[in-house]
């Protein structure tokens, strides 16, 4: 079958997400191992781990990405700056930041772009490049989005990201509930970024003909956790006459 992208343009999307709180070192390992054969972008992994994936992963183009401030965002600024800092001197390139979520819904525009950007300098000091996770779950209007993508294009992220995966809503009924990475949201975001600071989705995509559709709406990096998954039915479809 004709596929309307390359396998090496849909695997060269994908953070390979290996963020579950649970994860043992045999599942992390064995996820990064996962993310070399199947040629992916990148694994997100936690901090403590960067120095074993780095391991794993080199020789390969697989790159060593972390993640900052994770899962709500909450911790203090010099606090995510320094752990930027270890995470790059243990060999990650790529780091995944969560915004202040309480700042932007207050509209202390002035502490969030001060945030991202300590991140971003201490990142970019070490050849890093930084994805700010906006948590849009969270978030209750466009405005506070659009607020958050022009902030980030201020503060010189290289990347704005929908979700960490882990921004759960507790409802009326006591219930949570999770969107993650929706088409509106996407066209949203790419829409007022400057061409500069890309897109990454995160949170939902879950099979192939997700990808394909981030990657039509303008992502052009996408968190995933099952990637053998979406990369075996690739080959499927693109082995089928």
């Amino acid at each position: 079958m004709k596929m309307k992208y390359s396998y090496e343009e849909l695997s060269g999307m994908i953070d390979h997400s290996l963020l579950q709180p649970t994860m043992t070192d045999a599942e992390l390992r064995a996820g990064c191992e996962l993310a070399r054969r199947y040629g992916v972008a990148s694994v997100c992994i936690k901090p403590y781990a960067v120095k074993m994936a780095k391991e794993i992963l080199a020789g390969s183009r697989v790159k060593v990405g972390c993640v900052i401030g994770f899962p709500h965002g909450n911790a203090t600024t010099e606090s995510k700056r320094y752990e930027t800092e270890l995470a790059c001197r243990d060999g990650a390139v790529e780091i995944d930041m969560v915004t202040n979520v309480g700042k932007v819904l207050s509209g202390d525009w002035a502490y969030v772009e001060a945030d991202i950007h300590a991140v971003v300098e201490e990142a970019h000091r070490h050849e890093a490049i930084v994805k700010v996770i906006f948590e849009n779950d969270f978030l209750p209007n466009d405005e506070l989005k659009i607020g958050l993508c022009e902030t980030c294009a201020r503060a010189g992220a290289d990347f704005v990201k929908t979700s960490s995966g882990y921004g759960f809503v507790k409802g009326p009924d006591g219930k949570y509930s999770y969107k993650g990475a929706t088409e509106h949201d996407l066209v949203l975001m790419r829409a007022h970024c400057p061409p500069t600071v890309q897109v990454k989705a995160a949170g939902g995509v879950r099979d192939l003909d997700g990808l394909i559709k981030v990657r039509d709406l303008g992502a052009t990096r996408c968190g995933v956790a099952n990637t053998s998954v979406v990369l075996d039915e690739y080959r499927r479809r693109a082995s089928q006459k």
